[in-house]
């Protein structure tokens, strides 16, 4: 990791935690509406989302109002440096993982791959225009979702974000997956692929 994408990440990160926590709650409503109205939201399958972690903007709001026929799924880490999915609901069992970040307590049979989800949200610290996202720098998500590289199979990937993350251009590495769209309390941005 280079210097710049350090120093970007800990400004964009303390960014996003000294917002109130009014407008974090806008902006999850907001943000709920933006996902649900998603031109490609699929209405039956395995949408992924994530427990909101140092400011990251919380989907609470939008696990509560998917479709029925979306089951929601939380990520949960694996030891091949990829992430896997568990269906969770509100009350389900969890456990912390070594991020401190919590995830659903199931046996390894009970995650799906991500090749399994129709849909899936992710988190980011930063993002441009291009559908481009600067993670947390662990690559846990550019990992998993590495096979859509050789073609655009489901499931779709849309960030979730405050308006206030957006950079004017991310560098981009070989391994960075671009994202499908960009949700914020401001718009919904749907990048040209080409």
């Amino acid at each position: 990791m280079t210097a710049d994408r350090r120093r970007l990440r800990g400004t964009l990160r303390a960014g996003r935690r000294d917002l109130p926590a009014a407008t974090r709650l806008r902006a999850a409503e907001t943000v709920a509406e933006r996902l649900l109205a998603l031109p490609f939201l699929p209405d039956r399958g395995y949408a992924a989302g994530y427990w909101a972690f140092d400011g990251e903007l919380a989907l609470h709001v939008w696990q509560m109002r998917l479709p029925p026929g979306l089951v929601y799924c939380l990520p949960v880490l694996h030891e091949d440096g990829r992430l896997r999915f568990a269906p969770w609901r509100p009350g389900d069992a969890l456990v912390t993982n070594r991020h401190g970040i919590p995830e659903p307590d199931v046996a390894p049979g009970g995650l799906l791959d991500a090749q399994a989800l129709s849909l899936a949200i992710v988190p980011l610290v930063g993002f441009d225009r291009r559908g481009h996202r600067l993670g947390m720098g662990a690559g846990w998500y550019d990992r998993t979702f590495a096979f859509r590289s050789a073609s655009p199979a489901p499931p779709w990937l849309v960030g979730a974000a405050h308006a206030t993350q957006e950079v004017e251009r991310l560098d981009v590495a070989p391994w960075d997956v671009p994202l499908d769209a960009i949700c914020t309390e401001r718009e919904t941005l749907i990048p040209d692929p080409a």
